[in-house]
């Protein structure tokens, strides 16, 4: 590592009377990967926003190159040579690969834009970075993965000093994720400095130097990566440990009554020939690898996705399930990985989320009684604990485990029985996921019966009473949670089929 590129000291940040920055301090050496740390809501991305110009800091100061700066504007910061690489890519899935990596700078011959220069100049910056990917091909052909390896590859070009890189990894396969780290490494044997943002522990203590954590707006102190355990860290963000270990026991009684059977369920190549159970007061963990078909599964049993075949047996009675409405209607819910595509209405209220699938029950005379839907809504938030200012705030200014809150909220109050989580901690803080677990354990306890999708181990071994491992849409196996490990897990997650 070597000299400090940049201090934050001191910064304060307001909106509307909130006190969202409390004096934070933060600094960054040249070839060095300094992990950013804190609950959803610590107040990370608002430093970040800080530093590149989106929000004007209101006290402190920020030092870059040993100039004191306060950018304007994103334009501002990226011809500083600073670059942020967004958890949710902002690229336009049309156009080539080199066209985005230079789209607003074009090359051009005449008045004509030159694509083969373009391109050239793209493979060049892949070159210098390691990567194998085709400049002419359309963006919307790569992978996720890839296609962030392009958002790398255009800061590069911008000649970017100091990288910052916002859970890089939440939708990357292992191998891509491999492949990032490698790329990381040649950039900071570049001396180019990056902020790594990220709840992954493991990734941590992989990849980064130092660790600065952040607690409710609060600077809360910075450590030396090698010198501190994950107990240690997670201490500094929530101020107690969270974070459990193995369930060694199902805590289902055997005599449970089973409250859902599929039978033999056919969708195409992504679900073939499954079968499973699941009992009243039970959490079944899906585990396998990206792409086994543990998501095409539970779409399927809740009619989001045509089947082509198989039964569903509710309580011991057959059942047709065709629609997701049909699905509710039998008190199944489902929580999407994707919940901001399938699961938020975040320009609404937390109100109007809550009551949303049971909206009919709150209809007199054909006029909806606003009073008893925020009282309702208000009750079920409070039991989950959901933190928000009010019933009225818009949902995306909650944090991503508070939004899970209110998702959770809303069939509660339509009396679901069986709750499906897909990746339910996915993107979400070690704090927040505490309280996702607790909530899971709670809704067992109350006697509800939860399937939860996850591709952590850890998280699997941690909450599961009985565990379903899948590979390439089929069933490979089940363990009781007594006699599973992570290497019998993956064992089972790779067992190809034999042709």
């Amino acid at each position: 590592m070597g000299e400090t590129i940049l201090t934050m000291q001191g910064i304060q940040k307001y909106f509307s009377g909130v006190h969202a920055l409390k004096g934070v301090n933060f600094d960054l050496r040249a070839g060095e990967v300094h992990a950013l740390m804190g609950e959803n809501g610590a107040g990370k991305s608002t430093l970040i926003k800080v530093l590149c110009g989106i929000h004007k800091k209101d006290g402190g100061s920020i030092t870059y190159f040993g100039e004191d700066v306060q950018f304007g504007n994103i334009a501002e910061s990226q011809a500083a040579g600073i670059s942020v690489i967004h958890q949710e890519l902002n690229m336009m899935n049309h156009l080539t690969v080199a066209q985005n990596m230079f789209i607003g700078r074009e090359f051009k011959r005449g008045v004509l834009i030159d694509d083969r220069k373009m391109e050239e100049e793209a493979q060049k910056l892949f070159d210098r970075i390691g990567v194998r990917i085709d400049p002419g091909v359309k963006l919307g052909e790569l992978t996720v993965g890839k296609q962030q390896m392009v958002e790398i590859a255009k800061a590069v070009s911008r000649d970017c000093k100091l990288l910052v890189l916002d859970e890089p990894t939440a939708a990357l396969t292992q191998p891509e994720v491999e492949e990032l780290f490698k790329i990381m490494n040649d950039l900071r044997d570049k001396g180019i400095g990056m902020i790594y943002i990220s709840h992954r522990m493991d990734e941590i203590n992989r990849i980064s130097d130092r660790v600065t954590v952040m607690r409710d707006g609060e600077y809360v102190g910075t450590v030396n990566t090698a010198e501190v355990t994950k107990d240690d860290i997670v201490k500094m963000m929530v101020g107690r440990v969270i974070m459990g270990e193995q369930k060694q026991k199902s805590a289902v009684a055997e005599d449970a009554p089973v409250v859902l059977e599929v039978k033999h369920l056919n969708a195409g190549r992504e679900v073939r020939d499954v079968s499973f159970h699941l009992r009243r007061g039970e959490i079944l963990g899906f585990a396998g690898l990206m792409g086994a078909g543990r998501t095409e599964v539970v779409r399927a049993l809740y009619g989001a996705d045509p089947k082509q075949s198989g039964e569903i047996w509710l309580s011991g009675k057959k059942v047709k399930i065709k629609t997701p409405a049909q699905a509710v209607e039998h008190g199944i819910c489902y929580l999407s990985e994707d919940r901001k595509r399938y699961g938020l209405m975040l320009m609404k209220s937390v109100t109007e989320n809550t009551v949303i699938a049971s909206v009919d029950d709150f209809i007199s005379a054909g006029l909806i009684n606003d009073s008893k839907m925020k009282e309702a809504s208000a009750e079920f938030n409070e039991k989950l604990r959901t933190k928000t200012p009010s019933m009225e705030q818009l949902l995306k200014n909650l944090s991503g485990g508070n939004q899970q809150k209110v998702i959770v909220a809303r069939w509660l109050m339509k009396n679901s029985d069986i709750f499906i989580f897909d990746e339910p901690t996915r993107g979400i803080d070690v704090g927040a996921k505490s309280e996702i677990y607790r909530l899971m354990e709670d809704l067992a306890a109350q006697g509800k019966s939860v399937i939860m999708i996850s591709s952590e181990l850890a998280e699997i071994l941690r909450m599961s009473d009985r565990i379903l491992v899948m590979c390439e849409g089929r069933k490979t196996g089940e363990l009781d949670i007594s006699e599973a490990t992570q290497e019998n897990i993956m064992q089972l997650a790779t067992m190809r089929e034999e042709n």
